[in-house]
């Protein structure tokens, strides 16, 4: 039982500090949100006096106005550009690196500029304005060249990343078009194929037909014999097969015939 009230207590102190924590975070983060709102506010309501007083108060007064307008512009610009960039692009480190040290020159010259808009002597501050708007000058022409160089680099990449990504989509869009089967042979090919594999065995020549020729091993016996050919056939019947009869023309045919009705008649006469 003991165990389970000490598991119990751990756990509602857990809570406890995670609430903590997290409230102590929440009121951090709210009061960093109303600062930043806050000064907001403020420059805005500071841009928006010198805009007016640049236009009211000629002379002078409103020459520092002026001066202090674009000299908190230029610089505001161009933080917010390198602050932008530096965590996609590491190199612009260096830059804002620069420009924190520019800005270190600029904030000193805005607070001058500030405090003679509370001098009385209109002498004195024409004395000043020629150094003070030099000053002015070259802050604001540093800030707008690390302002612009920041701006063409991030340009740049997006142009070749823009170039990677149309070449990347050129080749996918040419793949997704091969859809068409590969196409087939014509039939008039293929018939020139096989013509011209079955022309080499049409046109050689075939083995010679035994019935063709008699055989050389045995001699002609003579029609004359004295030994009895009855049930026999004769030697130019054993030689002659249907098909050099159907091939034979109607001359040999006929001295075929004349020579079997001689045969009958001699074997008729013994």
């Amino acid at each position: 039982m003991e165990a389970v009230v000490w598991i119990l207590l751990l756990v509602f102190l857990l809570f406890v500090s995670v609430g903590v924590y997290a409230g102590v975070r929440a009121v951090k983060a709210a009061k960093r949100s109303i600062d930043r709102t806050v000064s907001q506010a403020r420059r805005t309501v500071e841009d928006t006096r010198l805009r007016a007083k640049q236009f009211v108060q000629p002379g002078p007064a409103g020459e520092l106005a002026e001066l202090r307008l674009s000299l908190r512009t230029s610089m505001r610009a161009t933080h917010e550009v390198l602050r932008a960039g530096a965590p996609q692009d590491p190199s612009l480190s260096e830059a804002l690196g620069l420009f924190e040290r520019l800005s270190a020159h600029g904030r000193e010259l805005d607070e001058e500029l500030k405090r003679l808009e509370q001098e009385p002597t209109r002498t004195r501050l024409e004395a000043q304005l020629p150094e003070l708007r030099e000053r002015t000058e070259r802050i604001t022409r540093s800030a707008d060249s690390l302002r612009w160089a920041a701006q063409d680099r991030a340009q740049r990449f997006a142009r070749d990343d823009l170039d990677a990504l149309d070449r990347e989509i050129e080749v996918e869009a040419g793949a997704l078009r091969h859809w068409a089967p590969e196409p087939e042979p014509s039939s008039s090919a293929a018939s020139g194929t096989a013509a011209a594999s079955a022309g080499p065995a049409a046109s050689a020549p075939g083995p010679a037909s035994p019935a063709a020729h008699p055989t050389s091993g045995e001699p002609p016996r003579s029609i004359t014999g004295t030994g009895s050919t009855a049930g026999k056939d004769s030697w130019w019947q054993a030689l002659t097969s249907p098909a050099d009869a159907a091939g034979a023309s109607p001359a040999d045919t006929a001295r075929t015939s004349a020579a079997d009705a001689a045969g009958t008649r001699r074997k008729n006469t013994n």
